[in-house]
């Protein structure tokens, strides 16, 4: 078994590509900061079911170190699975842009509006409804909203006629914005929301929209795998940067590019 104190000294160049990097129970505020400035986002456990298969199926290759404990050993290790992924999906925010189909819809008739951190908790907690497995944990949202309160999670909200109908969230880390988790309540509106964010994270000095985790509606987007190490090396050394972006609400369709361009 080997234990790193805490996650700098974890290096998940070392890490298997494709299983946890290390479990840790440590979900605090400050906790969850430095793994995501490691590279590393959790997934917690949704039940006592999860957590016992995390040990059945890891607790050999933890034994043997080559998957780490991170933290103190007083808490339960298995309840909180911790990931980073080689390849990893990204989306360089230069490039992120609407498709062709809701572009038009937003160039013509979609009377939506976009704004940041104007309702954190409540994007989060629409990203955590019905979802299964429920890695929203309360413990991680309360973590999640004291960050935001602290100006290190944003959300991006879309709006029609004062409802709000979708949305993204996640940790800024430097000039990487890392994405947990995204809603929508009307088609593709949380299409809208990414590419918002990325619009507005590009305006402050971002370079780039983590998605985690890789699936065909991130593909979708528009992300691409870049190597582990590539990502890593992007986040490194830019992390202290603070880069505040626009609070405003703004119409959804100035995101639409003239036509003709890419």
């Amino acid at each position: 078994m080997s234990r790193c104190p805490d996650w700098e000294a974890l290096d998940v160049l070392e890490a298997a590509p494709d299983r946890p990097v290390a479990f840790s129970a440590d979900l605090s505020p400050t906790g969850l900061l430095a793994a995501y400035r490691a590279g590393v986002y959790p997934f917690p456990a949704a039940d006592e079911y999860t957590r016992a298969l995390n040990e059945v199926l890891f607790d050999d290759q933890v034994q043997a170190g080559r998957i780490r404990l991170v933290g103190a050993d007083s808490a339960d290790p298995y309840a909180v699975s911790w990931w980073s992924p080689d390849p990893r999906p990204v989306l360089p925010v230069s490039t992120t842009h609407l498709g062709r189909s809701l572009a038009r819809r937003l160039r013509n008739r979609l009377p939506w509006s976009t704004s940041l951190d104007r309702s954190f908790e409540r994007v989060v907690r629409e990203c955590r409804a019905g979802r299964v497995p429920l890695w929203l944990t309360d413990e991680l949202i309360e973590s999640l909203v004291r960050l935001h309160e602290l100006g290190h999670a944003h959300s991006v909200e879309v709006w029609e006629d004062g409802d709000l109908i979708g949305g993204v969230f996640g940790l800024q880390i430097g000039a990487v914005f890392s994405m947990d988790s995204m809603f929508f309540h009307r088609s593709d509106a949380s299409k809208v929301a990414v590419t918002d964010l990325a619009a507005r994270f590009a305006q402050a000095g971002g370079v780039l929209l983590d998605a985690q985790r890789d699936s065909p509606h991130v593909r979708g987007l528009g992300a691409t795998l870049v190597p582990r190490e590539q990502y890593v090396r992007n986040l490194r050394g830019t992390w202290r940067d603070s880069l505040p972006m626009s609070t405003a609400t703004l119409p959804a369709r100035r995101l639409v590019q003239p036509t003709g361009s890419r």
